[in-house]
């Protein structure tokens, strides 16, 4: 699964990288993005404005008084089927941009871990967006991530990850028509192309916000063995 991740970098690496505006009045980079904020995406529909949507997907048909749970993540093996999803995979695909993403060790210990490009570059998740009408009236834009089953990287800390798209697939993903193409892009990423660092519990708390969130757990554990 994908619960939270890193956007650290400056707005202006942002759009180099994917060709878009960024207003920095609007966003602000984060080392702890997690369910529920406005974080920033690229969609099919606004391909060259950095947007900021609410992480947390709720399908347009859902109403004010609906119970429906928002959905941090939606399964690639059945985002072009399951109803909830389908017309947001034909219709309303966007990029996640991050350089990081965390997960936790499934044991007692449940220790975490960052997840990153070796390069340390910017990637882009898949994901898909929606619309919805909240009781006051006013339109809720929100998303949801892709995931994938783990690589070999991934698999003795999750079986879920988010589904990291190769620079060449990101056009693809967002403009793309014939759904059976876009399936194809749905697979995990090299083991090859990542690298994984256990790092502070300190990220488990939303309130965190820091560089030091992403130093190796060795590195953290002396600098906040005193505070």
């Amino acid at each position: 699964m994908c619960g939270r991740f890193q956007l650290s970098v400056k707005g202006k690496t942002i759009s180099e990288r994917f060709n878009v505006e960024v207003f920095n009045e609007k966003y602000k980079p984060s080392y702890n993005c997690a369910p529920g904020q406005f974080l920033p995406v690229i969609t099919n529909v606004q391909p060259k404005e950095l947007q900021h949507f609410f992480w947390g997907f709720l399908p347009e048909w859902t109403n004010p008084d609906s119970k429906f749970k928002p959905l941090i993540n939606s399964r690639a093996e059945t985002v072009a089927d399951k109803p909830t999803f389908k017309k947001a995979f034909q219709l309303r695909r966007c990029l996640v941009p991050a350089n990081g993403f965390y997960e936790w060790k499934t044991d007692a210990a449940k220790q975490p871990y960052r997840i990153f490009l070796k390069s340390e570059k910017l990637f882009a998740m898949a994901g898909i967006w929606s619309s919805s009408t909240q009781a006051d009236g006013t339109i809720r834009h929100s998303f949801s991530i892709l995931t994938t089953a783990a690589n070999k990287l991934m698999q003795d800390l999750h079986h879920r990850m988010p589904l990291i798209l190769k620079p060449d697939e990101e056009q693809i993903w967002l403009f793309e028509q014939d759904t059976s193409k876009l399936k194809m892009l749905l697979k995990p990423p090299s083991d090859e192309e990542l690298e994984k660092v256990p790092v502070s519990s300190r990220i488990n708390a939303v309130k965190n916000n820091d560089a030091s969130l992403i130093l190796p757990q060795e590195v953290q554990r002396d600098l906040f063995s005193d505070v």
